[in-house]
């Protein structure tokens, strides 16, 4: 396949011509894209030197697959230029996730909904993609009913950026200089901010309606109700999410790790329990905390992390190749 990745030089952009290498994507050509200052820019794959390139229709034109690390403006924009020729667009921006023409995919989940698209095929919100690999294997002894979540986002979801603002605030705070945020929206080092994306009119952000809409179609589960509060941490790599859980009937606490043990790209923790320092730079979520749930009436409690940058984006973006 010839294959291009739009957004190379970022964090997930990066991420994902590690993990072609990594998944074994059997790759006849690879192009990097990134906008016209990083042109020229030299990159290491399969232990060649590929040179960044700005985008083009032509260079667009052939390519069998397309992996899109670039924002949702960006991602609409260039679509019409990679499926008139057919290609496959599989796009990690927000911009087409809940388009019901699009399917939205998690390899382990619904992996079989890739064969249903049109062209363009969405990489789902790194926390809902998390969450719902530790919550799926529960959901197929029953669907789920209730979710509550609470997020603990890495500031590696706000790319390189994020990363830099985190590094830069911990050596001012350090040595008493003052703090200046950009990237956040406010300090983030030595703090928490329970604010993620832009305010919806019930109170909710952006990031925690995502949990629910995304989760809904992913899941195939319509009814599913789902509350969720996203906080961003001063944790480098690797979202956590705390949860609860109802389904339709009652899960015992072995019934539950009988099912994630036997669920691919899910580690259970039995003797300790997940932290985001355990899972980073890798592709597993990893579950443990597994206990019954004293508000939801035969409902479980858990706890999940997964490595925002892997398995969150550009991990699960590649995986996909595989399911088509």
């Amino acid at each position: 396949m010839k294959i291009g990745i739009l957004g190379a030089t970022g964090a997930v952009g990066r991420q994902m011509i590690q993990c072609l290498e990594e998944q074994k994507i059997e790759t006849e050509e690879l192009r990097l894209f990134a906008s016209p200052r990083s042109a020229g820019k030299a990159m290491q794959f399969k232990n060649q030197e590929l040179h960044v390139e700005p985008v083009s229709a032509e260079r667009l034109a052939d390519l069998d697959i397309v992996l899109g690390a670039v924002s949702a403006e960006l991602a609409r924009e260039y679509a019409p230029l990679i499926v008139k020729p057919s290609a496959v667009f599989i796009d990690n921006s927000k911009a087409f996730r809940l388009d019901p023409n699009v399917p939205l995919v998690i390899p382990e989940i619904n992996g079989s909904d890739a064969k249903q698209h049109h062209g363009i095929i969405a990489n789902p919100n790194c926390s809902t993609i998390i969450t719902l690999m530790a919550a799926a294997p529960i959901a197929r002894i029953s669907p789920i009913r209730n979710l509550i979540a609470s997020t603990y986002q890495a500031v590696s979801g706000a790319g390189i950026n994020g990363l830099q603002e985190l590094t830069e605030q911990t050596k001012a705070v350090l040595s008493a200089s003052p703090v200046n945020p950009s990237v956040f929206s406010a300090q983030i080092a030595f703090n928490c901010i329970p604010w993620i994306g832009s305010e919806d009119e019930d109170g909710y952000t952006s990031e925690e309606k995502k949990m629910q809409d995304e989760g809904r179609k992913i899941m195939h589960m319509p009814n599913m109700n789902v509350t969720c509060t996203c906080v961003r941490v001063p944790v480098y790599r690797s979202h956590s999410i705390s949860f609860s859980m109802q389904c339709e009937q009652k899960i015992t606490v072995e019934q539950a790790k009988e099912a994630i043990r036997g669920f691919a790209g899910v580690h259970l923790v039995e003797d300790g329990y997940p932290m985001p320092i355990d899972t980073s730079n890798q592709n597993d979520v990893y579950v443990g905390r597994i206990r019954p749930d004293h508000v939801f009436e035969g409902g479980l409690t858990m706890f999940c992390c997964g490595d925002q940058i892997r398995k969150g984006a550009a991990a699960n973006a590649v995986q996909i190749i595989s399911c088509l």
